[in-house]
């Protein structure tokens, strides 16, 4: 592939052409993770209040993947293409809370650890504490509310509430250790979605779409937008309070941590960490020859 200058020093471009080479050029590994870093940095020096706000709005943006998802399936006659098709709505909460720029725990597994492994101090760790459990509560609070809105009868059509109770079942279909896996999957594509986005440019939208398109046709365990249908099934009998902290949310919070933080945010961060410590001592040895002088 290309590095970031590609073009930029060619001898047979002129200057303009070189700059236009250099536009084009994808950027290096370190300018996506110093990117996304900062992203993490700015969200960490938020207010609570900014954060609360944010993160329920995301929360509540959350809702439609359920809710359009299940108005495509309702839609559709049962057939085995019908999660296909339906599948692309569970895209349309992603785009509004990404767009939006509103914060949602799982972007977070990765643009909050990389401070961490970057500065690797306590004040850090408890920053980006207390945006995780800042974020993830109000998601949560987000997803509670829209679940609660879908209760009041008469909005929606019946084959739509149908399609809602059916698509309510999917987060308790697993065992522990399998929604742990599907978890893990999910986690690791979102958190990798937020590493492409800086390169992604004008194709940002479609990057969104076939990334979350991936999480949803594959059935994987997404905690925010999962809670909705999982809060959803609960306030509806089809399950209980014990199943959506135990079935759902304990092994779906535990995998998509372990696939954001092990599996991205560590793994990207390590390897370009040989060229931040080369970066710093050029600055460094740069600062001492102008003290020199």
């Amino acid at each position: 592939m290309p590095g970031q200058d590609s073009g930029s020093n060619s001898p047979h471009l002129d200057d303009g052409e070189q700059e236009q080479a250099a536009k084009h050029a994808s950027p290096r590994a370190l300018v996506i993770h110093e990117v996304v870093r900062e992203e993490g940095e700015t969200a960490m020096e938020r207010t609570a209040g900014a954060l609360m706000m944010s993160a329920l709005a995301a929360g509540l943006s959350m809702g439609f993947s359920f809710l359009i998802q299940a108005v495509i399936e309702s839609s559709i006659p049962d057939s085995p293409w019908r999660h296909l098709v339906a599948s692309f709505g569970y895209t349309v909460g992603f785009v509004i809370v990404i767009l939006g720029q509103q914060q949602l725990f799982t972007e977070s597994t990765l643009s909050a650890v990389l401070p961490v492994l970057t500065r690797r101090d306590l004040k850090t760790v408890a920053k980006t504490g207390r945006l995780w459990a800042i974020v993830l509560v109000f998601n949560i609070v987000g997803t509670f509310i829209f679940a609660a809105m879908l209760q009041i009868r008469g909005v929606f059509p019946d084959e739509v509430v149908k399609a809602l109770g059916h698509l309510a079942a999917q987060p308790f279909s697993g065992s522990f250790t399998i929604t742990v896996v599907r978890a893990v999957f999910a986690g690791w594509l979102i958190a990798l979605m937020v590493w492409l986005l800086p390169s992604a440019r004008s194709a940002r939208l479609i990057t969104i779409l076939l990334i979350t398109y991936v999480v949803g046709i594959s059935n994987l365990s997404h905690i925010i937008a999962g809670s909705v249908e999982a809060s959803y099934g609960v306030m509806t009998g089809a399950a209980s309070v014990r199943d959506y902290l135990c079935v759902f949310f304990g092994p779906t919070l535990l995998g998509n941590m372990i696939g954001g933080i092990s599996l991205v945010a560590i793994i990207n961060h390590g390897s370009i960490a040989s060229e931040m410590t080369s970066t710093e001592q050029n600055d460094s040895m740069q600062g001492e020859a102008i003290r020199e002088q």
